[in-house]
């Protein structure tokens, strides 16, 4: 435990919390760092549970962190370090089972730890198969899918119709963004390749198959700008820098009803994939006590549900999806931009995020090696 923590731990004050869904007097430290993703995504989190949760705790602060992106490296590192300063990160379910595997990560019980649904439905049961680890707490179904402006002349009338246009420079040039890591961009890769998409997972398990994957990325690398942090994609096209580019679905949603950019969203091949929080292993006992706190609050049925009203992802929990609303400020219904919508889900890409769990730190620096060549 590091100075920080330990004089935060002897401060923390005796508050009365509900935990587990029942009242008891607990030591619960007064400041929270949550690490999340950043841009629009966190700014939902922030409106939907977090400034609810602050305004009935007023006591208590909370800092940000943007660096969910490289969660499993930076608890890896703060653990060697003796020195973790997160108390709840954000994480997508495949880097969540390596913090579970390599316990970095706590295990919960998710039935004690979280609240039922209003009819009383257990947790684990409203959640059922998206809890994918003893580590993972769900928040949101989301996919990654391409954006691209409407205004390119270059493209004389032409409109992308598949997730092929991304290698298409005869018909659609101009510079692309895709994320600087291979989740995603081998999938799409051998798709584009000719594989079948049910068996994309066994030829990329073989060297040849990564190979044709790195291939195919290879005749689009130079005019490809590869981003890290989930903003950048929206940026990007709304600055005009790429005509075409990969991210959140809910980033684009952002980019295209918020703000009113030309840009259209491509939902062909949409890649599914869940987040949620874990809870870093061996936090002090006053700071873990808040944590599940906020959690207790956080990840309930009504919150989960206020969280698509501020951005396009699908909550969790399925006593939450019928309370999805219209946007809190636009006022438009926000079911049909959920990546779920049947209209939107004709041709979808399923993530197999226990794959990328087992193969992650070896493509991972094959995909950097790669880049650097």
């Amino acid at each position: 435990m590091n100075i920080t923590r330990l004089l935060t731990a002897t401060t923390a004050l005796v508050a009365t919390a509900t935990i587990a869904g029942a009242e008891s007097h607990v030591e619960m430290a007064n400041e929270m760092t949550i690490v999340s993703w950043g841009g629009a995504y966190q700014e939902s989190q922030r409106k939907a549970y977090v400034e609810p949760y602050l305004e009935a705790n007023p006591e208590v602060t909370v800092t940000w962190d943007e660096s969910s992106a490289e969660a499993v490296a930076k608890l890896r590192a703060q653990n060697e370090a003796g020195n973790v300063t997160w108390d709840l990160v954000d994480a997508v379910a495949s880097d969540a089972m390596r913090l579970c595997d390599e316990g970095l990560a706590m295990e919960v019980d998710h039935d004690e730890l979280l609240a039922e649904a209003p009819d009383g439905t257990a947790a684990s049961d409203d959640f059922g198969d998206l809890i994918v680890s003893d580590c993972f707490i769900p928040q949101i179904v989301y996919s990654t899918t391409v954006g691209y402006r409407t205004d390119n002349a270059e493209w004389e009338g032409r409109t992308p119709e598949d997730i092929c246009a991304i290698f298409d420079l005869e018909q659609f040039p101009g510079q692309r963004s895709l994320e600087k890591r291979p989740i995603g961009n081998m999938e799409w890769a051998l798709l584009c390749d000719g594989v079948a998409k049910d068996e994309i997972y066994d030829v990329l398990e073989t060297e040849e198959g990564q190979d044709r994957a790195f291939a195919k990325l290879d005749t689009i690398k130079d005019s490809v700008i590869w981003w890290s942090a989930g903003a950048d994609t929206p940026q990007l096209l709304a600055d005009g820098e790429v005509v075409m580019g990969s991210t959140y679905n809910g980033r684009l949603f952002s980019l295209i009803a918020e703000q009113g950019q030309p840009v259209e969203m491509l939902w062909d091949a949409q890649v599914f994939d869940l987040d949620g929080w874990v809870i870093p292993e061996g936090l002090d006992e006053p700071t873990l006590n808040r944590v599940k706190d906020f959690l207790h609050f956080a990840t309930d049925t009504q919150r989960l549900a206020d969280q698509s009203k501020y951005i396009a992802y699908g909550p969790a929990r399925q006593s939450s999806a019928p309370m999805v609303d219209k946007h809190a400020e636009l006022g438009i219904e926000m079911a049909p931009h959920m990546p779920t919508d049947p209209a939107n889900s004709e041709n979808t890409f399923l993530y197999n995020y226990e794959w990328w769990a087992d193969y992650r730190d070896d493509l991972d620096a094959k995909f950097q090696a790669w880049l650097a060549q």
